[in-house]
């Protein structure tokens, strides 16, 4: 009997030969597998166990109704989602421990919302031609995905393909029997920062907040980072959020691929998590190290991080936008939200002398920050810089006092 099960899904009317390499591949290593066809026109060559019916059922329609929606982009999403429903209910259920996905542009659409619908901790990998993808928005990301791109595999068996699909079926069969799921056993307080040599707030508070009971998980904000914070926010995974690099906001502004997609502030707010947040590192946009610096930004501070990102200052106008952003942001959220504003500076490199000094766009910055919230939302202007232990002390101040009066839970 297998001890893990993985779900196969494709188009097994155009990728049969694939798929049921995918399968044997993970058969032959002791694991179960569930087939789902997600076809539309097309039949496949013995029956899966999901059948593309059952998909469209899934997704409110008859497969005919699917062919008759008008084009390919439309039948794939009423499958996409009745694929994402399917697997949901059927991981509830208990029915399988792990899902593989292979896909073109179409597949890999589907892909993303099938990964999107199940927890954080159920192994997700997609065989894609298009893995890593500039195609491939953050906010369309699950917190754990997985992705191997596809070599030499658009249509048909070859060796070369074989070596990305057999990787895929055992480094999904190998991750469900190795993963250890969240247990939920202490509550997490969800952080964003950057590297140590720009934000270090983390080293002081997160051995402050393990003493207290909590686990702490602190996020890389640079793109994946704090997509992966605001899913894990979204379906209510923290007991508080502590919210202190947000460049990922400016650079969603700006325009820059470094962001975490249009959520990016909201969800702990829509699901009631409390909040204390910062406005770290929200003076600088981010670029990806192969871009060359739009000319616009030619003439402002400049820091190169590493080959792969480097960063150019907002002036006073942009930051306060980036100000008047946060605060309507801020303003929806179901839950207390104290926002600290540390008025010598909100990241190491803005220190005078560093390569991010500007003073008089910070001043501007303050200024709009100073007028940007109203109530509910708290307010405060700290006089130290965000990397100063006042900081982090005021941050344990707030944390304790929350739960005391029962705003953190603790259960």
């Amino acid at each position: 009997m297998a001890d893990k099960t993985i779900l196969v899904v494709g188009t097994y009317d155009t990728k049969d030969d694939e798929l049921n390499y995918i399968t044997t591949c993970i058969r032959n290593q002791g694991g179960g597998v569930l087939t789902m066809d997600v076809s539309v026109l097309g039949d496949p060559s013995s029956p899966t166990d999901f059948s593309k019916h059952d998909v469209a059922k899934a997704g409110g329609k008859s497969i005919q109704q699917v062919i008759d929606s008008g084009d390919e982009n439309s039948a794939m999403q009423i499958m996409a989602l009745g694929a994402g429903s399917l697997a949901k209910a059927n991981y509830e259920a208990g029915k399988f421990d792990g899902v593989v996905i292979l896909g073109g542009t179409m597949g890999t659409d589907l892909a993303l919302d099938v990964c999107k619908s199940l927890p954080m901790g159920v192994p997700k990998y997609i065989v894609t031609t298009v893995a890593f993808s500039p195609l491939i928005p953050a906010d369309r990301l699950s917190s754990d995905i997985q992705m191997i791109l596809w070599a030499g595999g658009l249509y048909g068996l070859n060796s070369i393909c074989k070596s990305s699909l057999s990787q895929a079926a055992g480094a999904v069969l190998g991750a469900a029997r190795a993963v250890e799921m969240p247990d939920g056993k202490m509550p997490i307080v969800g952080m964003t920062a950057l590297g140590t040599s720009c934000l270090r707030y983390q080293k002081y508070l997160k051995p402050e907040l393990e003493k207290r009971g909590f686990e702490v998980a602190v996020f890389h904000a640079t793109g994946m980072g704090g997509m992966a914070f605001e899913n894990i926010a979204g379906e209510g995974g923290f007991a508080c959020v502590m919210d202190f690099a947000l460049p990922e906001l400016g650079n969603l502004m700006a325009g820059s691929v470094v962001n975490a997609g249009t959520d990016r502030l909201e969800n702990a707010g829509n699901a009631g998590i409390p909040q204390i947040v910062a406005p770290g590192c929200l003076d600088l946009i981010d670029f990806a190290g192969w871009q060359e610096i739009p000319d616009q930004y030619q003439d402002r501070p400049f820091h190169a991080h590493n080959r792969l990102i480097k960063s150019s200052g907002l002036n006073g106008k942009e930051r306060r936008d980036t100000a008047r952003e946060m605060s309507k942001r801020l303003a929806t959220a179901r839950a207390k939200v104290h926002v600290l504003m540390p008025n010598k500076g909100i990241e190491e490199w803005d220190r005078e002398g560093g390569d991010a000094h500007d003073p008089e766009a910070f001043n501007e910055f303050l200024d709009e920050m100073r007028n940007a919230f109203t109530a509910p939302v708290i307010y405060e202007e700290l006089d130290c810089h965000i990397n100063d232990e006042m900081f982090a002390n005021r941050v344990l101040e707030i944390f304790d006092a929350w739960l005391a009066d029962g705003t953190i839970k603790t259960t």
